[in-house]
């Protein structure tokens, strides 16, 4: 028998300036598309256990998403556009702002089989060749059947399925009349409102593990000490200031909230943490067991380097790769991901057949199974649960009801989770001697230190919290509590993933200026003078513009 622990990892960066306004809609897109349609194949596939991951300001933003709905006090610009009874009297820029943000999809899968939302993106085209001149010929009615056709496009396949006034709408395909776009609203707000208890309902008939993640998708690792960025690359070039001032509480104080928000919401402490990008390191490790978590993952680089750090031969991979680990007196066992296998489906398996694609995926285990050097071995396959998807024909639907079915009815591989997997085979955890510090990417940190504008982001980040640590004791309480949310957001790792002109140039600009403000806002709420270098891009330049989600580490963003 071979074990297999499929994670699924739920994050979407906190989108939200330092006004709680949503910069970026990709949290509430990717809740009707993606987190929908995840929890759907679940429940139509009850003999696959898995483990699902959520990042605590994810839930935070899931959340206040249905809070919008449910009041119609909405903080996204784009939702509240689904609304607007009067497209056609928004000025030149808004309109194309508008029309920009929604042609921001996977043309082949998301565009191309809907001959109507096609035909807009062609007059689209046609306009632009205009230049500007040409915006006067974008009316209201355009705008409308564009924005619904966004958000139509952005629905789960199995969301389609289930309610028959989405189909009706397709099928309508132009002329949306405001009470369509009102439905289609409505919709959402009801997709968003019902996930949290969808995915309870699944942990508690034991169908999936839930897991978290430090609280605001902090490095760990880093927060603790900055040459743990060395210790896979020793020449990386690092920031100016030598490392990260009260690290060591700064990192435990996400671990806690972690714990404390995810036993708020879905009733229970988690048993296992996914660090953000997997990013682990000694330290970082004996931290989460400090704080009682029973297991951590990363990738499978972060095992490579390890194990030859420690001189072992890393010829037959089954002999290594498919087991749990533990550091020497640490209570936290270690998983690593199979980047081949999970790659395949963040990455390859979008140009395939659904059926092809399944059945590949179950022989390559298979195979693994016939290596296996005994029948405890399991197999991690960790990756993003919603980015893929939409590089898939139908949102993935034909490969993961696939997928499920062929593992449902599997009598050589048994899906498990990873508390469960321990619970059951305690003895199969091996010792690890030492851990090299590293991520799911590359096996380091290279993803978020050592580029200079990354640099440059810790230097600042250094700067503020050198200025929060002395104005604290001075605030009354109401003011500590809101710099220690805005210090704990700009503690997030998601900056630094985009800082660098390698990323697409807009995402990068929206990462920057949201940055920039919230670290201005963390110095006024200290009372403290921001500095004249926030009025300034960090980043200079950029790549190519983005459209749709963009790939990212073993999923996509």
């Amino acid at each position: 028998m071979l074990h297999l622990v499929l994670c699924w990892h739920f994050h979407q960066p906190d989108y939200r300036d330092a006004d709680g306004r949503y910069q970026l809609p990709w949290t509430y897109l990717h809740a009707v598309k993606d987190y929908a349609d995840m929890a759907a194949h679940l429940e139509a596939a009850p003999n696959v256990r898995c483990v699902v991951n959520f990042v605590p300001t994810l839930t935070a933003q899931l959340l206040d998403y249905a809070e919008q709905f449910r009041t119609g006090e909405l903080r996204d610009p784009l939702l509240a556009r689904l609304l607007d009874p009067d497209l056609g009297t928004l000025s030149h820029a808004e309109k194309r702002a508008l029309v920009e943000q929604c042609f921001k999809v996977n043309h082949p899968t998301m565009l191309d089989p809907f001959p109507t939302y096609r035909r807009l993106y062609t007059l689209w085209k046609t306009v632009e060749e205009c230049g500007e001149p040409g915006m006067v010929y974008l009316s209201g009615q355009y705008l409308a059947d564009l924005v619904t056709w966004y958000h139509l496009a952005w629905t789960g396949e199995t969301v389609r399925r289930a309610y028959p006034d989405l189909l009706a709408l397709m099928e309508k395909g132009e002329r949306f009349t405001p009470a369509d776009r009102r439905l289609l609203f409505d919709l959402y707000g009801e997709v968003i409102a019902g996930l949290p208890d969808r995915y309870r309902h699944l942990a508690d008939r034991g169908q999936i593990e839930l897991s978290a993640t430090p609280h605001s998708h902090p490095i760990l690792p880093l927060l603790l000490d900055f040459n743990a960025a060395r210790e896979a690359r020793p020449t990386l070039p690092m920031p100016a200031t030598p490392g990260y001032p009260g690290g060591e509480a700064r990192a435990r104080a996400h671990v806690e909230a972690a714990l404390a928000d995810h036993a708020e919401h879905f009733g229970n402490r988690p048993t296992g943490f996914w660090p953000a990008e997997g990013g682990v390191s000694e330290a970082g490790v004996r931290l989460l067991a400090r704080a009682g978590v029973k297991w951590a993952a990363s990738g499978e680089g972060v095992l490579r380097h390890s194990l030859a750090a420690s001189g072992v031969d890393l010829g037959h991979k089954p002999a290594w790769c498919y087991t749990p680990y533990r550091l020497p007196d640490c209570d936290t066992a270690l998983f690593f991901r199979d980047d081949h296998l999970s790659d395949l489906i963040g990455f390859e398996y979008k140009g395939w057949h659904s059926s092809d694609a399944a059945r590949h995926f179950i022989t390559a285990l298979g195979e693994v199974r016939r290596q296996a050097v005994h029948e405890r071995n399991v197999v991690s396959i960790i990756l993003d649960g919603e980015n893929a998807w939409e590089y898939y024909p139908y949102n993935g639907y034909y490969f993961l009801s696939e997928l499920y079915a062929a593992l449902s009815e599997s009598m050589t591989i048994r899906t498990t989770t990873f508390a469960d997997y321990l619970s059951v085979y305690p003895e199969s955890i091996r010792p690890l001697p030492r851990l090299v510090a590293g991520s799911w990417v590359y096996g380091d940190f290279t993803t978020w230190m050592g580029d200079p504008a990354k640099n440059r982001g810790w230097d600042w980040l250094v700067a503020a919290k050198r200025v929060y640590d002395a104005a604290l004791p001075g605030l009354d309480p109401a003011s500590r509590e809101a710099a220690e949310a805005l210090l704990k957001s700009c503690e997030s790792s998601d900056w630094f993933w985009w800082f660098g002109d390698y990323n697409p140039g807009d995402a990068v600009s929206s990462f920057d200026r949201v940055f920039r403000q919230k670290l201005k806002r963390l110095y006024q709420t200290l009372r403290a003078t921001p500095p004249d270098y926030l009025d300034s891009p960090l980043c200079h330049g950029g790549g190519a513009m983005e459209s749709g989600g963009v790939m990212r580490r073993g999923g996509t963003t």
